[in-house]
């Protein structure tokens, strides 16, 4: 497996016990990050609250996600009536959690910075609380 998709896969396990650990009841999407139609990475809920999660992370002080994935995860999201929320984890900052509507458009990719999550961003207990 490549490295960034092992990455990936570690950061999405990490996150699934956190989910776990807070009571949340939650599951990964086979074939997220590998297969074309997998439009999100966990399914989470507790009761009266369903999210759908984009786990992205990364050693950079930027992520960029292109638009094409966002824009299916969103209507992935809108179809089961999930909450759409994206999570990012930055080496050694932990996580973030952001509406998709708080990334920024930097032309065919949407774009988001450490610097504006350590300002705008929540941590898991104030996103999902």
């Amino acid at each position: 497996m490549p490295k960034n998709k092992t990455k990936g896969s570690k950061a999405e396990r990490e996150l699934f016990k956190m989910f776990l650990d807070e009571n949340f009841r939650a599951v990964r999407v086979a074939g997220s990050g590998v297969m074309e139609k997998a439009d999100c990475d966990l399914l989470v809920g507790k009761i009266g609250k369903k999210y759908a999660v984009e786990v992205k992370s990364t050693s950079s002080i930027f992520k960029y996600i292109s638009k094409e994935q966002i824009e299916n995860f969103l209507i992935f999201s809108e179809i089961f009536g999930l909450t759409p929320v994206i999570a990012l984890r930055f080496n050694r900052e932990g996580w973030f959690f952001i509406s998709p509507k708080e990334l920024k458009d930097s032309g065919k990719n949407f774009v988001i910075e450490l610097s504006d999550l350590k300002k705008n961003g929540k941590r898991f207990s104030q996103f999902f609380n």
